[in-house]
């Protein structure tokens, strides 16, 4: 099949592309580096000229909440009208597992946004959710409030994925039918959100100290043990933290 990647130059289409090309399938990496640009319209005709398969991993350059709302109306938008004039049969979207539950969230209500405009298409799809990844662990520990060498993180459990895991996963519903419906992806593994950052950092070799606070905000929001989470049928990845930290380290 011949499949875009829209976004493909980022963490998930860097490792989905070799996959794709690996089973054979003909991969045209789409974003602005390659003069694609989803908000404008610019280059997305040729971008998608025979494509069978869209898949959509591309993310706002901004998470204020009114900008990252109108990068993915726009954006999804425009792709959706692009890929009902080029035929496309498929249009695969990554979106967060949790974005319907943390609606105070303004990041997750662009996210439905964008479900919405997809699930009311004329382009065949599969919405495919994904918990946080592993990737950006570090990162939510400077979003929890540091103070001197201590970052307040969050207690509840969650269920972090390495990114090579989602982009496994994505490659394989590439390969199927489109489910016209969502559906979920996680890690293998469920703990404290403050315990896998700390662990993060002293394999990073960050000094500073994570305090487990079960009101720490989460990019804005207040966890429980169920917001990020996947449901009971969800595919799971393989990769642990563990394993995940320590390939990391051989590659630093």
């Amino acid at each position: 099949m011949n499949v875009t990647i829209i976004g493909g130059s980022g963490l998930i289409g860097r490792n989905l592309a070799p996959l794709l090309e690996g089973a054979g399938h003909r991969v045209t990496v789409a974003s602005p580096p390659q003069g694609v640009n989803t908000l404008t319209g610019e280059g997305l005709a040729g971008a998608l000229s025979g494509a069978d398969v869209v898949v959509d991993v591309s993310n706002s350059p901004s998470f204020e909440a009114q900008a990252v709302l109108q990068f993915f109306r726009t954006s999804t938008a425009n792709l959706l009208a692009a890929e009902a004039v080029a035929g496309v049969g498929h249009h695969v979207a990554l979106s967060v597992v949790g974005a319907d539950r943390l609606t105070d969230n303004g990041y997750m209500r662009a996210k439905i946004a964008q479900e919405a405009l997809i699930r009311e298409g004329k382009v065949p799809y599969t919405i495919v959710r994904a918990t946080q990844f592993f990737e950006f662990l570090s990162a939510i520990a400077s979003d929890g409030g540091a103070d001197g060498r201590a970052a307040h993180v969050s207690s509840a459990r969650f269920q972090p994925i390495a990114a090579a895991d989602v982009a496994q996963l994505l490659a394989g519903v590439v390969s199927q039918a489109p489910r016209n419906a969502a559906i979920e992806i996680g890690g293998p593994q469920r703990l404290p959100m403050n315990e896998a950052v700390q662990r993060a950092l002293d394999a990073q070799g960050d000094p500073r100290r994570v305090v487990a606070d079960a009101q720490a905000p989460y990019f804005g929001s207040v966890l429980d043990d169920h917001a990020l989470v996947t449901a009971a049928e969800a595919a799971i990845g393989t990769i642990t933290l563990d394993a995940w930290l320590a390939k990391a380290a051989q590659a630093v």
